[in-house]
């Protein structure tokens, strides 16, 4: 390594070890300050990137017009592209996060000991929050918020391909939050593309509580491997849908169409559909929609059969996130057959089953292990908003600290508090 490069590295380090210093002393002030100043930091927020429409949207164009360049998927060109919509849509979702409930100083149970010692399971941020994710320049917004409001400070990493979007977005954030009086520093963006910032953020353990990676599956590799740092990660969304012989034929073919092509390059879409063998008058129905929108559907032998235009499938397609508009159809046999593929070939995303049979429905939510069960429903629900938690940080598909989507009240973690009235312990 040169002189020049040991220099760079060097610099690089100490950039990102002054975000962490920095976010920790935010983090203390933040875990402290009332929820009305956390409130009004992001209502400032949302009143700033309103302000700065114009600014986003021409940083935007900059970030999609690179992307196309760099050959970017079309899925993740879908993701980065921003538009007066999905501005509007973003400033919504921080209002909605600062209409919710305060997640800080909750007593979560309280108990009292034959001793007399009284103690309380009490609500508190985690403290400094990582956040590393790819082309969706709207989760620079929604988990800078979503720290904000559960009293945590937030290190952001965006891809090189939304950079300039998230720049400015990240300004309005900290503006807002200075307005408010709390500290500015409590949203940071790393503002370098250099691939080593995130080797540099994933070792501050020292600084950095938990990390959250968003993306794709050599992102969260990449986390998982190299992190010093607990990491609640986001993995891929092999989504289900399972057409069940007790379906209404109208709700499966209108829920199976949402549940793919609403946007296909969401990790809510769901990319295989399964059906019962004693269901399949029903498939004709469902594919046709599909074909329609020009989505390629890729079968095993007994869906080919059903209609010449059905792709054959291969054993990698039951395993594969499309992305895109292709969904891998395949014909079971009965409720158990469904679940265990759904098991051993999903992400424990989201999966959806179809029936007006209730206890076929019961048997389904208790026994698919996901983190989101759906009845008659689109997996497309998978969503924060969706839930009513203003927006999410992403969703978990993990077991442990949170699981779904992971809102204000999952980046809170605990402590105990216990009153004494001068016990000492024999």
């Amino acid at each position: 390594m040169s002189t020049n490069e040991t220099s760079n590295t060097n610099n690089l380090i100490r950039e990102i070890k002054n975000l962490g210093l920095n976010a920790r002393t935010s983090a203390n002030s933040l875990s402290l300050s009332p929820v009305s100043l956390r409130r009004t930091a992001i209502n400032n927020a949302a009143n700033e990137m309103l302000r700065s429409k114009n600014k986003i949207l021409r940083a935007n164009n900059q970030d999609v017009t690179g992307a196309n360049t760099n050959g970017l998927s079309s899925a993740m060109l879908d993701r980065l592209t921003l538009n007066d919509t999905r501005i509007d849509s973003m400033i919504s979702g921080l209002k909605e996060i600062a209409r919710l409930g305060d997640p800080v100083g909750n007593i979560l149970s309280e108990w009292t000991r034959p001793n007399g010692l009284h103690i309380q399971k009490v609500s508190v941020p985690i403290g400094v929050i990582g956040i590393i994710y790819e082309s969706r320049p709207n989760v620079t917004s929604d988990a800078a918020a979503l720290c904000l409001m559960s009293g945590n400070a937030a290190i952001l990493r965006c891809g090189s391909e939304s950079l300039h979007t998230s720049k400015i977005i990240a300004t309005c954030l900290r503006s807002g939050t200075k307005l408010a009086g709390l500290p500015e520093d409590s949203i940071q963006l790393i503002s370098t593309a250099d691939r080593a910032a995130v080797g540099i953020l994933l070792s501050m353990d020292q600084d950095v509580d938990i990390i959250v990676p968003r993306g794709g599956r050599s992102l969260i590799e990449r986390v998982k491997m190299e992190s010093r740092i607990p990491v609640l990660s986001h993995l891929d969304g092999i989504c289900h849908v399972y057409i069940q012989e007790a379906a209404d034929p109208k709700k499966a073919s209108a829920v199976s169409f949402n549940a793919k092509m609403r946007r296909t390059g969401i990790c809510g879409a769901t990319e295989t559909l399964l059906i019962d063998r004693t269901a399949l008058d029903m498939l004709p129905d469902v594919l046709s929609p599909l074909f329609s929108a020009n989505c390629e559907i890729r079968g095993d032998a007994e869906v080919c059969d059903i209609d010449p235009r059905v792709v054959k499938a291969t054993e990698l397609d039951w395993k594969t996130e499309y992305l895109d508009a292709i969904i891998s159809v395949k014909v079971v046999e009965g409720i158990n057959e469904a679940i265990n593929h759904i098991n051993t070939y999903g992400s424990h995303h989201t999966d959806a089953i179809i029936t007006e049979n209730k206890n076929v429905a019961t048997q389904f939510l208790s026994e698919v292990d996901s983190a989101i069960v759906v009845h008659n429903a689109s997996t497309q629900f998978a969503d924060g908003g969706e839930f009513g938690m203003g927006a999410e940080i992403g969703i978990s598909n993990g077991k442990l600290h949170a699981r779904g989507p992971v809102g204000v009240q999952q980046l809170t973690t605990y402590k105990y508090k216990v009153f004494g009235t001068g016990q000492v312990r024999p």
